[in-house]
């Protein structure tokens, strides 16, 4: 259980991470933002991917479901951004 909690935190860190690595400009939100924000992109992303039937069935890593989780963390960011009313720097 701690094991699962601590390992979407640090995806939800990667995810988030590379969002605002691939979003041009400098976004001005905080290191915990980034993560939540990462790890809601993580859960919508598998979620969405298998509801359109991805099954892994070679085993290892899931790579489109976390292409789809770095998707869709960007348009979480972007939308934060807009409602917060922060500025991206360019």
């Amino acid at each position: 259980m701690i094991g699962t909690i601590l390992s979407a935190l640090l995806v939800g860190l990667i995810i988030g991470a590379l969002a605002r690595l691939l979003m041009p400009g400098n976004q001005n939100i905080g290191v915990l933002m980034t993560i939540v924000l990462g790890v809601a992109g993580s859960f919508l992303g598998s979620w969405l991917t298998y509801q359109f039937g991805y099954t892994n069935s070679n085993g290892g890593f899931e790579v489109i479901p976390f292409v789809v989780g770095v998707i869709i963390a960007i348009g979480l960011i972007s939308a934060y951004l807009a409602i917060s009313g922060r500025r991206v720097r360019q």
